[in-house]
């Protein structure tokens, strides 16, 4: 593939002819068809101001950096939608949301439930889901499986104990899997779902930082292999997202800073002025403002929406997303899944990417210094572990979802703040450069 940026540098765009229809009482529906392609790099619209309580934003428009979302005062949700035709999705965003059993009920169609979780967060969450589910339903009859927590655990042993207990249970295809949890639960909840009786509905009740703004949301599910992350899996989408900001009251510090590495790689690749509100508010996140915390899962959760309803499976923009990832799941794998927490193996990568565009004169120093700058102020990892070497990046690299033909293609950052390109063509000596100035052999 070309590395040039054009295949992915068309604007945003909306009609003037913008809908509202009453699709989920008591919410709103907002959506703006746009004629027009995407590009990387999103541009703020002047929208007229409109006073609602409660949007819900499709993934096909653009949207304006609107902080209102996560306020104390209301429980009433955000809502933005995946938009992929007959298969779209809502994601719900806000505070007390497990308190509000409509939510989730008008997901469920058949009724029997299987919430997949594991041992951290069952003994806070399970029975509020429960209750959630069966509040006010007498005909939902809910049962539960808990897996072990941890990156290593993301396997096909573990993965085969849901399936014995929907299969021991006797579910039939009208039953609902809902996964509660991080991206593990997430990831592993869906695939099961995907394969069980070749597919039954799943819902995403995600409780960290990286599930709520990026591995919930858009349909990756699978699990991984000794030679490689997420190399077993599947595309399959939820019907609906709930993200309960008040279930990040009970994250450890090191798990929120792990999700901030996706956060801040929206920025990067496509969002430039989301960057730049990161940068005056990350202090505000790091110490789990309500509001900030939920403005950041909202307008991630936006950015990601966009992308997968243009490339729901990764044909070529949905790739883009992965910036920094090929190193970091090279470090994941190489050091043993668990031991570095996926959004600190990513932001290791990130900064190898974004070292390697500048040595291959696509990108300015300025934007090497500020992405080291918040990366910092977030204390995720600027480097990766001095046990990586330049041979095990290779031999991992090697077996990458994103190589072609035997030719490891790379998101690397070209031009302004806030694009990138998803391309083959580059010079493997900056690569080589790259590896060997973060490693010590």
């Amino acid at each position: 593939m070309a590395s040039t940026a054009n295949a992915f540098s068309l604007s945003i765009s909306t009609s003037n002819s913008s809908t509202v229809k009453p699709k989920f009482l008591p919410h709103l529906y907002l959506r703006s068809r746009n004629p027009n392609p995407f590009c990387l790099r999103s541009k703020k619209l002047e929208l007229p101001v409109l006073s609602l309580k409660s949007s819900r934003i499709s993934a096909s428009s653009a949207q304006v950096m609107d902080q209102s979302v996560g306020e104390a005062t209301t429980k009433i949700p955000t809502i933005v939608e995946v938009d992929l035709g007959n298969r779209s999705y809502p994601i719900y965003i806000g505070s007390g949301l497990l308190d509000q059993p409509e939510l989730l009920q008008r997901h469920v169609h058949g009724k029997r439930v299987l919430v997949v979780t594991n041992t951290t967060v069952g003994p806070i969450y399970l029975d509020k889901v429960i209750d959630a589910l069966t509040r006010g339903n007498p005909n939902i009859s809910v049962d539960s499986v808990v897996l072990p927590d941890g990156e290593k655990y993301k396997n096909m042993e573990t993965l085969m104990k849901v399936f014995d207990k929907a299969i021991g249970s006797r579910f039939d295809r009208r039953c609902t899997f809902v996964a509660l949890g991080g991206g593990v639960i997430g990831d592993m909840c869906g695939y099961a779902a995907a394969s069980f009786l070749r597919g039954v509905n799943f819902i995403q009740i995600p409780t960290t930082v990286m599930a709520q703004v990026d591995s919930s949301v858009g349909g990756k599910t699978g699990i991984n292999h000794p030679l490689g992350k997420n190399l077993i899996g599947a595309f399959y989408q939820p019907q609906c997202v709930l993200i309960d900001t008040d279930t990040l009251n009970t994250l450890p510090d090191r798990e929120l800073a792990s999700g901030l590495a996706e956060v801040v790689k929206y920025g990067l690749i496509r969002d430039a002025e989301f960057f730049e509100w990161q940068e005056k508010n990350m202090s505000k996140i790091m110490a789990r403002d309500p509001i900030a915390m939920a403005y950041a899962i909202k307008r991630s959760c936006e950015n990601k929406a966009e992308v997968v309803s243009l490339d729901e499976k990764e044909g070529g923009l949905r790739a883009t997303l992965n910036l920094g990832h090929t190193f970091g799941h090279a470090i994941e794998t190489g050091l043993g899944y668990g031991e570095w927490l996926h959004g600190e193996a990513v932001a290791a990568g990130m900064i190898m990417a974004v070292d390697m565009s500048y040595r291959l004169g696509w990108i300015d120093e300025s934007i090497v210094k500020r992405t080291d700058a918040i990366l910092r102020y977030a204390k995720l990892p600027i480097a990766p572990p001095d046990t990586m070497t330049v041979e095990t990046f290779k031999s991992v690299m090697a077996v990458d979802k994103k190589v072609a033909d035997g030719l490891l293609r790379l998101i690397l950052l070209k031009g302004p703040l806030g694009n990138c390109v998803f391309t083959g063509d580059y010079d493997r000596n900056a690569l080589n450069d790259t590896l060997h100035a973060f490693c010590k052999s």
